[in-house]
């Protein structure tokens, strides 16, 4: 019996971990096909595109899958789907910011507004809480594809704003305007980035206790299991401890 009550935990466990993947993928996809029909459907020319296939090929998205996606821009049946960013505080007063793709801007905005509620927080008008972080452009690579000196030196050469390297990566960061060009530079000298995208970074973290943590990440997770959501910024910090149970 604990042979087969075993078996049955890892296929629960696995068939969770394909479901969250798929959805994964889906908002991938939708990201891409956006992107290539706003633009041109050449990553070359289309640097959101560029972003989002990056993204895609760092998740391990299939090839085809990511071919299908460009292809849909340019088909008639494709869903126009508006970017929109929500902002609003969560607990203990955590400023948080919610890009999405979606093709019902009322029901987006109302399951966002009921997310924030029910964590204890609430939504705010658009520039609520975004002046509390700056809006860049950031390219990371692994650890092994150089030292922080060498990326340093790379990074400063091709016009880049800042770099963080830690056993985790290399973080370089760039105003919005110049992602392209820096990405494309670092690119030629260390491969394809892990990512490459605009990000909202915090200009200063909030500390919350455990309890307030702990609601913060429930809304957090909220928020990115919904399918129109694509990014979840927040500027809160919270106990290693806290990670390590919403973790376990």
């Amino acid at each position: 019996m604990a042979g087969h009550s075993q078996f049955k935990n890892i296929m629960h466990r696995k068939g969770r971990q394909d479901k969250v993947r798929s959805k994964l993928f889906s908002k991938l996809a939708r990201e891409i096909t956006t992107a290539a029909k706003l633009g041109l459907p050449d990553p070359g020319m289309n640097a959101r595109l560029r972003a989002a296939i990056i993204a895609a090929r760092a998740e391990n998205m299939p090839k085809d899958g990511i071919e299908r996606a460009i292809k849909k821009a340019s088909g008639n049946d494709t869903e126009n789907y508006e970017d929109i960013r929500y902002e609003g505080y969560g607990p203990g007063g955590v400023a948080v910011i919610v890009e999405a793709l979606t093709d019902n801007r009322n029901r987006t905005a109302g399951d966002v507004r009921a997310a924030f509620t029910k964590s204890g927080g609430n939504m705010a008008e658009t520039g609520a809480v975004s002046f509390m972080f700056d809006h860049v452009g950031v390219v990371e690579f692994e650890p092994g594809v150089a030292t922080a000196d060498q990326m340093l030196e790379a990074a400063i050469d091709a016009g880049a704003e800042d770099v963080v390297s830690n056993e985790s990566g290399h973080e370089v960061y760039t105003t919005s305007e110049s992602l392209a060009g820096v990405a494309k530079a670092l690119e030629g000298k260390f491969g394809e980035p892990r990512k490459a995208a605009l990000v909202w970074k915090p200009k200063n973290t909030t500390a919350v206790d455990d309890d307030k943590g702990e609601k913060m990440m429930g809304l957090l997770e909220t928020l990115n299991e919904h399918d129109d959501v694509q990014n979840v910024y927040a500027n809160f910090e919270v106990s290693d401890a806290l990670v390590t149970k919403m973790s376990a």
